[in-house]
């Protein structure tokens, strides 16, 4: 039995979300963190990687049954699909299985934490109520993160542990090999246009240029989750949590290429999932010229995340009080955030 009096399981320990939320937790100093994902990866002396296959149910009993000692489920696991609808019986099977597998050996199990997001109102489908609060009715189906949260309200009734739902906007943070990584998306793309001697171009719809959007820190992200975990107020509830502002990328595109050292030129909508599709060799060169890293293409792209998220021609953000009226007041510079990650993915040499 461990001597720590909070033992996290981090699952997704691999992504965006889940990295941050173990640097977070091992900064804190008082958490024993164990993370699962499905590479697995090294251990070190507060926190031990585990690596299961979350869609096997058996693996997932025979990995996690000497993980009694477990008091918090942080789950930041996806599974990506081509379809809405081919979304939901993965993504809640990998959920059902963590808890399937802990809640029977972990008799001290306090709460389970849920990472959610804006697909909750609706955001995905086109044009939704904004600013969406957590009070907002449910779309029409189908839609894992409503899935999710029921399974959660259905099995902890009459149990010790609670539960929360978080649910940020579009999480800027440093991870690679993530299939929803924005920063890494506008790093890549701004590399590759200054090597080919082009200006910026902002790629998404026309409307999308001008339309009210916020993110989500993932370092602010991590806080809430641990906040919402630990204080007794927060059980049992969902909160949207963002970094406080809202921009439009057309205040924003030209001092991303201010950054990049690049002039800006007029919108042209294109996907970038295309149009970057026959760049890797490119990359390939300019990992070489500039030494860098040695990351793959394929690690460094989430085209189709970018497309995605440059289509909003319509506001996206939510109500973020609720939070800060259940006590978590941290807010972020998404300005200042991103130009952070460019830097963070400048020293990692990870761009030029």
């Amino acid at each position: 039995m461990s001597t720590v009096n909070k033992v996290a399981l981090v699952v997704g320990a691999q992504g965006v979300i889940g990295r941050n939320l173990i640097e977070h937790l091992e900064s804190l100093g008082d958490w024993e963190v164990i993370g699962l994902s499905r590479r697995g990866g090294p251990s070190s002396e507060r926190v031990r990687h585990v690596q299961v296959d979350l869609l096997d149910a058996e693996d997932c009993r025979v990995k996690l049954a000497n993980l009694g000692h477990v008091t918090h489920i942080f789950y930041a696991a996806y599974q990506e699909r081509p379809t809405w609808a081919e979304l939901v019986a993965p993504n809640l099977a990998m959920l059902v299985n963590v808890v399937d597998a802990i809640e029977p050996v972990a008799a001290g199990l306090r709460h389970v934490s849920l990472m959610q997001g804006y697909k909750v109102y609706g955001a995905h489908l086109g044009p939704f109520k904004t600013p969406a609060r957590e009070t907002d009715p449910d779309h029409m189906p189908p839609e894992f993160n409503v899935d999710q949260q029921r399974f959660l309200e259905q099995r902890q009734k009459g149990k010790a542990w609670t539960w929360t739902a978080l649910r940020p906007s579009v999480v800027g943070g440093v991870a690679l090999g993530n299939p929803m990584n924005l920063a890494l998306v506008i790093a890549v793309y701004a590399s590759i246009s200054k090597e080919l001697g082009l200006p910026l171009r902002f790629p998404g719809k026309p409307g999308a240029y001008h339309s009210l959007l916020e993110m989500t820190d993932a370092g602010l992200l991590a806080k809430a989750t641990v906040w919402a975990a630990t204080d007794a107020r927060c059980a049992n509830q969902a909160f949207n949590i963002n970094n406080g502002d809202l921009f439009r990328w057309s205040e924003l595109w030209p001092k991303i290429a201010r950054y990049f050292g690049l002039e800006v030129a007029p919108p042209l909508q294109m996907s970038l999932d295309v149009v970057m599709a026959d760049k890797a060799p490119l990359w390939k060169a300019m990992t070489e010229k500039h030494g860098l890293a040695g990351h793959s293409y394929q690690d460094v792209s989430s085209w189709r995340f970018g497309d995605f998220v440059f289509s909003w021609d319509y506001d996206m953000f939510a109500d973020g009080t609720k939070a800060r009226r259940f006590g978590f007041h941290e807010f972020v510079d998404t300005e200042a955030m991103f130009l952070r990650l460019f830097d963070d993915f400048r020293r990692a040499k990870v761009i030029p």
